[in-house]
């Protein structure tokens, strides 16, 4: 029991704090997205630097874990969130559309890296339970399995988009375990706050309209960017991360899983969306399945 509360346990915790992303960010839709990753990040690297910098001393990375850290601060940290959200700009935020559906795709890219860089064993048993959870989840986001494929003209753009989203998120998984394989959680996030933020600055200039928004940010903006520093941002990174250092990528990925499902009800919730009843269905279907992929935990 300890083994699963100080590994995969914190995954599961993360994936439910990510699931309150959402409700936090949407009154923050009227900044540029790439200003909104930088404040996320800046405030995220101020809170954590007292943190950092106490398990910083001696730590020294090698060259193949820096270029692990370099490319998780950029890609997954800002590139990522970029993607994604130009996904959905394309198809207007539609929530069951075919963005959602390829975002599904994030597993796969992480199993796959995760055999390469971390030589993750990938059994017979994991492709059950994993494929299991991995369909569960499909249709815990889309009621009765069926997905909004009529996004315009813009739809293919937007697909691409949505590739590389699940491209960067799910392949920089095994980069950031690989990284914590050998140095504390504080210090790894730290280091991929201060590279988001380097990288968010360079980014802005490139992006047209995106520089006159740093200074019009409210202080009520600032406030909620705090709150998900607090909570789905930096808080939920450092749980995650404490949690990936005792667990396999593999693993890990599919516990994420738990992310749409909490996002889901919580709709439920606030909004009294109501759920098809293959949606609940589902959803117990991946808590079960979720179990049996942490018990395969070797870490």
């Amino acid at each position: 029991m300890n083994k699963f509360l100080s590994g995969p346990g914190l995954i599961v915790l993360a994936a439910f704090l990510w699931g309150i992303d959402g409700i936090l960010r949407r009154s923050l839709f009227s900044l540029p997205p790439i200003t909104i990753v930088f404040y996320e990040h800046l405030i995220g690297l101020i809170v954590l630097l007292p943190f950092f910098l106490r398990t910083a001393r001696g730590e020294k990375l090698t060259g193949r874990e820096w270029g692990a850290m370099l490319l998780v601060g950029t890609l997954s940290s800002v590139l990522g969130t970029l993607w994604f959200t130009t996904a959905l700009l394309k198809t207007g935020f539609i929530a069951f559309s075919v963005v959602f559906l390829l975002q599904k795709l994030q597993p796969v890219f992480t199993v796959a890296t995760a055999a390469i860089v971390l030589k993750e064993k990938i059994t017979k048993q994991y492709i059950l339970w994993a494929g299991l959870a991995f369909v569960a989840a499909y249709f815990v986001t889309f009621p009765g399995g069926r997905v909004n494929l009529t996004t315009g003209r813009d739809g293919v753009i937007a697909a691409l988009f949505a590739v590389g989203a699940a491209f960067a998120w799910g392949s920089t998984t095994a980069f950031s375990r690989y990284a914590l394989l050998k140095h504390p959680p504080a210090y790894i996030a730290g280091l991929r706050f201060a590279i988001a933020v380097a990288f968010s600055i360079l980014l802005i200039p490139l992006i047209p309209g995106a520089a006159p928004t740093l200074g019009a940010v409210t202080a009520d903006q600032l406030w909620k960017l705090l709150a998900i520093v607090l909570t789905s941002g930096m808080v939920a990174l450092w749980i995650y991360y404490r949690g990936l250092k005792h667990t396999e990528a593999k693993v890990a990925t599919i516990l994420e899983l738990i992310f749409p499902m909490t996002a889901v009800f919580i709709d439920v919730f606030l909004y009294d969306t109501l759920l098809a009843p293959s949606q609940y269905a589902a959803a117990l279907v991946l808590l079960y399945a979720a179990a049996r992929v942490a018990k395969l935990n070797k870490a």
